[in-house]
């Protein structure tokens, strides 16, 4: 029985480009081959960051299509790169799947997409592949999704998605109170801008009511609220390297990991460890008042500095700000992120809230101090302040800047007071238990598993009944079905001992064993 094939394709964004290619590594150990397709301009520089390091393994490839933009242009446009790659890029991926079931050992099985990408289900459909989605936002941000046309019922939003009114609305019982500006298609920019992305948002609206398999990077723990409102999204984070004991993979930049040495001279739960995700910009007023804040805070920090954060790339810092801060301050231009929120020495996360680095401060227990740049980390930010309480937020003065006193007001704040450390870890115990043996999140995954093995049974029923499956493979699919990788193939974990030590011959047939006898069972239930 040849290895299942499945296509990933994320949005064309590092923040999507990380966690659908970690998604892609566990399929990978559960024995799946894995085209991931990004845009050509996304692929070029996930390759570079790899520097020919082989983390991704033999099973992952790596393939792209174009986004319909030239390689100039600039794709923090997100307006611009929404409406070029809608007309591109349909036309493209149908492309790139006929060209790969054209080779009769390669045919995929499934194809997987960002739940942001879900117009993709068309082109899916069309060409005879199961699709499912998988979201690598909150699970609050996809019940936005589903709320919006009471949104607009309530007179909230317009037909376009505009900000009609600032009433304050809750979607469900322990979710936080939001308002327009919380809808994360009303901070990508302009007024046109918005519109497009509104759009977006209703055509995956749509394509998600028909997807049959919906996949969430979040817990239950963590968002009980929003789960409520869309019952058929399953979590299965939270999904991090250090989970599997490897290395994140999809960075846009190269990490600079000589700041894991600079962290291990600091004293434990000494440093403020600022990081604003790939697409934040702050102005030159701004960006100064954060470095002076840093530095009033008198305490050791590691800031990273993208070369394209800040609108002046000259002579950005405060004059003498280096020298100043030399001796305790460390700035650098991409970091290993989840080895930095695991080491001993970090005291606190300054994040811009992105859901990846949400859910990564969540899982190594660190308070927050929040400074959201746009889309639905604002919304990140209510949880991680209001319902979770595991961090405090900025206010901002007359002229809407984030001041240095400010900053180091609320630093003092959140590491002045324990209880928040003692939430923090709390918090983290909740997360780390759903990927546990018996966790929601692993259950969820095994789900997902299942689901596909007994849907390509169905739809290969004639070649696999009339191939005999062992007693073997039968027995060991039945008492316990957790998939483990090797390099021989695929092997199951029977109460903590591999079947094939003492079956050999459940080696290859015991998932499909598994599959096939849960599809007969329904089969008969029903």
């Amino acid at each position: 029985m040849s290895r299942p094939h499945i296509l990933v394709m994320p949005a064309p964004a590092q923040g999507h480009v990380i966690p659908l290619l970690e998604f892609s590594q566990c399929l990978a150990k559960h024995g799946f081959r894995v085209t991931f397709v990004n845009t050509d301009y996304d692929h070029k520089r996930v390759v570079e960051s790899l520097e020919g390091k082989n983390d991704l393994g033999e099973q992952i490839h790596l393939v792209s299509i174009p986004d319909g933009m030239e390689p100039w242009e600039d794709r923090n446009d997100l307006g611009k790169l929404t409406e070029k790659f809608l007309q591109v890029m349909p036309g493209k991926l149908a492309e790139l799947i006929e060209e790969i079931n054209s080779r009769e050992d390669e045919k995929l099985d499934c194809f997987i997409a960002d739940g942001y990408m879900a117009w993709s289900m068309e082109v899916a459909k069309k060409m005879n592949v199961r699709g499912a989605l998988f979201w690598p936002s909150s699970a609050a941000s996809v019940a936005l999704l589903f709320h919006i046309p009471k949104l607009i019922d309530d007179g909230i939003i317009d037909s376009h998605g505009t900000p009609m009114s600032k009433q304050m609305f809750r979607i469900a019982p322990n979710m936080p109170e939001m308002n327009a500006g919380d809808c994360f298609w009303t901070d990508m920019g302009d007024l046109t801008t918005e519109r497009i992305l509104f759009d977006l948002a209703d055509k995956d609206l749509k394509a998600m009511r028909a997807v049959k398999f919906q996949l969430c990077h979040s817990t239950y723990e963590l968002e009980a609220g929003a789960f409520t409102v869309v019952p058929e999204l399953l979590p299965i984070g939270p999904l991090l390297a250090s989970n599997r004991l490897g290395n994140t993979t999809g960075h846009f930049w190269r990490e600079d990991s000589s700041c894991l040495e600079w962290l291990d001279q600091q004293q434990p739960s000494s440093v403020i460890y600022a990081a604003f995700g790939s697409f934040t910009i702050l102005d030159q007023v701004q960006f100064q008042e954060l470095a002076l804040g840093l530095e009033f805070c008198n305490r050791p920090f590691l800031w990273v500095v993208r070369p394209d954060i800040t609108t002046d790339a000259n002579d950005r810092y405060p004059e003498g700000f280096q020298e100043r801060v030399a001796a305790r301050g460390r700035m650098i231009g991409w970091a290993p992120q989840q080895k930095v929120l695991n080491h001993p020495s970090i005291a606190c996360f300054l994040s811009h809230c992105g859901w990846n680095s949400t859910m990564e401060g969540v899982s190594n227990g660190i308070p927050f101090l929040c400074w959201p740049y746009f889309a639905e980390q604002f919304l990140n930010e209510r949880y991680i302040c209001d319902i979770w309480k595991v961090g405090l937020r900025f206010d901002k003065n007359e002229n809407g800047i984030i001041g240095r006193e400010e900053i180091k007001n609320k630093v003092e704040q959140v590491l002045g007071d324990q209880d928040f450390e003692t939430r923090a870890l709390k918090l983290k115990g909740k997360a780390m238990n759903c990927i546990r043996e018996g966790g929601s999140s692993r259950k969820k995954f095994q789900n997902f598993l299942e689901w596909h093995w007994s849907e390509r049974l169905a739809a290969d029923e004639g070649i696999y009944t009339r191939n005999s499956i062992t007693p073997a493979a039968a027995v060991a699919a039945e008492r316990k079905h957790e998939v483990l990788s090797d390099d021989e193939g695929i092997s199951v974990s029977v109460e903590d001992q591999k079947v094939n030590e003492d079956m050999p011959e459940a080696h290859e047939g015991a998932y499909m064993a598994y599959g096939l006898l849960r599809a007969a069972r329904k089969a008969i239930e029903a």
